[in-house]
């Protein structure tokens, strides 16, 4: 079995890909789904999020741009807010700056795309492990185009987790998030410690640094489901 790290987004998935956007997106995801939403529904775009609602005025629409909520959307980005919100049996459209974008490159060629944070590494680690045939991807956002430190350190944890549950052909890109995880601190401190974290901290958004760097809280899985009835411009995500 082989074991890829991408430091950002590649287009050739070809078995499982576990996207993660750690601060916040992917976190954000499975606090949504913990709290009962009843499925995710991933745009690329604000405009196709709102061109969902068009069609399904029922839906909640989550999103940011810059780390601050979008105009007109009910929730922005952030794992905290979800605790405070209604969200039990809605559907949340979702659109971010860099993890949903993420997602949806993974979507075009993987079999299986599950969406991984710190707080789901574990179940999401098992569950690649159950499914995969040939290569299980981590999958790391970025930060505008470019790699973040928050996101390999997660991919880090999930890459030695699945070390410790069988044997693996590792590529370099592993092999760099093994030696962030290895060399990085705790989760709270290698996350604050990113650039990422750091523009949140200044956001007023530390809180939500802290949710996204708890270990394995959940055993919650955000699968990818296609399906007809998904809109035109998302993809629908089911808690596993």
């Amino acid at each position: 079995m082989k074991l890829r790290v991408d430091l950002l987004p590649d287009s050739h998935y070809p078995d499982v890909a576990l996207v993660i956007d750690v601060l916040r997106a992917t976190t954000t995801a499975v606090a949504l789904l913990e709290r009962g939403a009843g499925g995710l529904l991933l745009t690329r775009t604000a405009e196709d999020a709102l061109g969902v609602r068009a069609v399904r005025p029922e839906v909640l629409l989550a999103g940011e741009r810059g780390g601050l909520t979008i105009p007109g959307f009910d929730l922005g980005n952030s794992p905290v807010e979800v605790g405070e919100a209604a969200v039990a049996g809605r559907q949340v459209v979702m659109t971010t700056t860099n993890g949903t974008g993420a997602a949806w490159r993974a979507a075009q060629s993987a079999r299986h795309v599950v969406l991984a944070a710190l707080i789901n590494a574990h179940a999401v680690a098992r569950h690649a492990l159950a499914v995969a045939s040939e290569e299980i991807a981590i999958v790391c956002a970025g930060t505008d185009g470019r790699v973040g430190l928050d996101d390999v350190y997660a991919a880090g944890v999930i890459a030695e987790y699945l070390l410790a549950l069988g044997d693996f052909q590792v590529d370099d890109g592993a092999r760099i998030a093994l030696t962030m995880r290895r060399g990085g601190g705790d989760p709270g401190e290698a996350l604050r410690g990113s650039g990422h974290g750091a523009t949140l901290e200044k956001l007023g958004l530390g809180a939500d640094v802290d949710f996204a760097a708890q270990l394995s809280t959940s055993r919650l899985i955000p699968t990818l489901v296609p399906g007809d009835d998904v809109p035109v411009g998302a993809l629908r995500f089911l808690a596993g």
